[in-house]
This record gives structure tokens, C-alpha cells and sequence, in this order.
């Protein structure tokens, strides 16, 4: 994939504090529950005006997902930057494995505590599950562009939803690597050739 280009310092400081802001927020609603934290008090822990909350993000639940656009624009330049001879389903695969690697890493046990926030949270679920609608569009478009396509056909959006799919299969999985094979195996493979074996 292409490297992209390094950021100025104010886009530096500018991401750090939005990163701060999240993970401040993301450990209070750890710590005591989404509905049981203000905009307030997170900005006071974080050392920042409410205003400056806002100007990152728009809503109290965009503070858990800081790395939304990221993800996004991650997924589709897997699709349009792959390698020459690699598949859409093999270039997908090998994002959400390094990914994934790089996040237990540095997460560690906190990965399965924080999808059990969003489980037990109806808000951030709604908004989780609107911010994956997003994802899904911009990688079927990417597919479909890929293809020659002016939009995505049914088959290449159930492909991408199915790709979005694995994903929450795999964090939530006590052997998430194993998972995440299995999955672009069917993927790839389609379930005939699993079923018929």
C-alpha cells in the first residue's frame, strides 16, 4: 500500500489531542459506564474545554471510536492498493490479521472489556452499527470501482457486509486468528466446498 505523506505539526498535535480525548473518555466509560460520564468530565480529565470535545467529536458516542475513519479508508485502500495478483477476499484478509495482531498487542485483554462496553450499551451499539453502515458502502463502492462498476451489485454488497461481518466474529472469538481464517476460507471458498467435503 502507498504511503501516505507525513503530517504537519499542527495535524500532529491535532490528532494526539483527539487521541487523548478518546482514550480518556474510553477508559472513564470503562471505568463507570457511558450513561454514568459527562462531556464535562471528560474534558476536565483530559485537560481540555467541553468545546474542544466537540470540536473532535460531534456526539458523546464518537469519543469510543476515534479510529473510525481510519478504519474506513483502511479497508478501501486494501481493495484499491493491493499488490498486483492479489484477490479483493486475500488483500482483506491480510489487513484484518495485521490489525487485529497490532491491536492485541497493544491492547491486550482491554479489546474483549471494550466490545463488552459497546454489547452493554445500547447507544454505542446503534452507533457502532450506523458507523459500519458507512463501512460498508465506501467498501462496496471500492469493489464495484475496482470491477469497472458504476455501483455495487447485491452480490458485492453482501460481500462486503459478510467482510464487516468477520470481523466482529473474530474480536469476539477466544481464538480470534482461527476465526478470522475460517471466515475468508468460506469467504473465499464459498460454504459448498466447506459442506461438501
Amino acid at each position: 500500500m502507498a504511503e501516505q505523506p507525513p503530517l504537519g505539526r499542527r495535524e500532529r498535535k491535532k490528532a494526539a489531542t483527539r487521541k487523548a480525548i478518546s482514550d480518556t473518555a474510553t477508559l472513564m466509560f470503562l471505568e463507570r459506564g457511558f450513561d454514568n460520564v459527562s462531556i464535562r468530565e471528560i474534558a476536565d480529565r483530559a485537560d481540555v474545554s467541553p468545546t474542544t470535545v466537540f470540536a473532535h467529536f460531534p456526539q458523546k458516542e464518537a469519543l469510543v471510536f476515534d479510529e473510525d475513519e481510519e478504519h474506513r479508508d483502511g479497508l478501501v485502500a486494501a481493495v484499491r492498493e493491493r499488490p498486483a495478483g492479489v484477490s479483493i477476499t486475500d488483500a482483506l484478509y491480510e489487513y484484518y490479521l495485521h490489525g487485529m495482531l497490532e491491536d492485541r498487542a497493544w491492547h491486550g485483554d482491554s479489546t474483549r472489556e471494550f466490545l463488552a462496553l459497546l454489547d452493554n450499551t445500547p447507544a454505542l451499539a446503534d452507533y457502532a452499527a450506523r458507523m459500519w453502515t458507512r463501512h460498508e458502502h465506501a467498501l462496496a463502492a471500492a469493489i464495484a470501482d475496482d470491477m469497472g462498476l458504476d455501483t455495487p451489485s447485491p452480490e458485492i454488497r453482501a460481500y462486503a457486509r459478510f467482510v464487516l461481518q468477520i470481523q466482529l466474529l473474530a474480536n469476539n472469538d477466544d481464538d480470534p486468528a482461527t476465526m478470522l481464517a475460517g471466515s475468508f476460507r468460506i469467504l473465499n471458498d464459498g460454504w459448498r466446498s466447506f459442506a461438501d467435503r
